[in-house]
């Protein structure tokens, strides 16, 4: 197939657009490059360097080819800053789709998958399946929730099959392939730039939370496990015209045990500072999966904090800088 993907050039979508060229597809990869890296996106893929907001590039590249399907990872991610600046999250992740939605129906495209989130949903002291109470606790879980509704109208409406996967903390690193912010708010990196000299302490935002140390909890996703399901449900919408899939481990580690694991996988003292609660923030989410295990035969493979911790801390020990050179 001949596949289009936003976003292409970040952690996950240079990732999964890697996965296409090997398993046979032709990739183009669209990104703005505002938080990607144009040293993250495959050798193979083809690459266009503008914003979804540029209407006339998008159209442009849409209809100058025919594409099979859509992969859309372009999108603004942190919680904390949708509660600063709402308008950037609501133009970049709600605007902008819809504008691509618009486009893909004109230019014939019949399938696109969605990169979404479990922030879509109310926290909860039990696993998250897919009818779970929805409830962003931020705008930015607020405009992917509504980047999907907007799918389903464009599917009713238009015929645009669509598969929303909601998924949990992305995680981990392949080979050549690691997570790389500017500047890094997220977990995992974070504690391993402490270990590496580049950062002097992690930050632990609220520590009464209703959990069994006070801090946040959360399933944590490989993303190696996150590929597989975006290729199976790229499948699936063969034969379907809409999925909405939790792509979780099914496990739950609050922020003092990730921390604590990593000072045992680098050896290093890692301090915590901690400070009070960060608007936007859940106190759990832990996705059961069981509905992509059981209709897609999906299964995540990786599960073990040290494990995923391990292959995090190999991939930044050997690219301080991420990819900048």
């Amino acid at each position: 197939m001949n596949i289009f993907v936003t976003g292409g050039a970040g952690y996950i979508g240079s990732a999964t657009a890697e996965a296409l060229i090997k398993a046979g597809h032709s990739v183009t990869v669209f990104d703005s490059l505002v938080t990607g890296h144009r040293a993250a996106i495959p050798s193979g893929a083809k690459f266009i360097h503008a914003s979804l907001d540029d209407s006339h590039a998008l159209a442009e590249t849409l209809t100058s080819a025919k594409y099979d399907a859509i992969m859309h990872f372009a999108a603004f991610i942190e919680a904390g800053d949708s509660m600063k600046d709402p308008g950037k999250f609501f133009r970049n992740n709600l605007i902008n789709s819809l504008q691509l939605m618009e486009i893909a129906v004109q230019a014939g495209v019949k399938k696109l998958v969605l990169s979404s989130t479990a922030a879509v949903y109310q926290s909860s002291e039990e696993p998250l399946t897919e009818e779970s109470p929805l409830g962003p606790a931020n705008v930015y879980g607020h405009t992917k929730l509504m980047t999907e509704q907007a799918l389903d109208w464009y599917r009713s409406i238009h015929g645009l099959h669509f598969a929303a996967l909601r998924y949990f903390n992305a995680c981990g690193a392949l080979p050549g392939r690691g997570e790389a912010h500017q500047p890094e708010s997220h977990l995992i990196p974070r504690v391993l730039q402490i270990a590496l000299g580049q950062a002097e302490s992690a930050t632990i935002f609220g520590t009464d939370y209703p959990t069994p140390d006070g801090t946040c909890i959360r399933d944590y996703i490989h993303i190696a496990d996150l590929i597989s399901a975006h290729l199976l449900a790229l499948d699936a919408l063969d034969k379907r015209d809409t999925m909405t899939y939790n792509v979780g481990s099914g496990n739950g580690f609050s922020v003092r045990e990730v921390i604590e694991t990593a000072r045992k996988v680098t050896g290093h003292a890692i301090p915590a500072v901690e400070s009070p609660r960060r608007p936007g923030d859940s106190a759990r989410l832990i996705a059961s999966p069981k509905k992509i295990i059981s209709e897609l035969g999906w299964k995540p493979t990786q599960t073990n904090m040290q494990e995923i911790l391990s292959s995090a801390w190999e991939w930044h020990k050997s690219n301080p800088n991420g990819y900048e050179k």
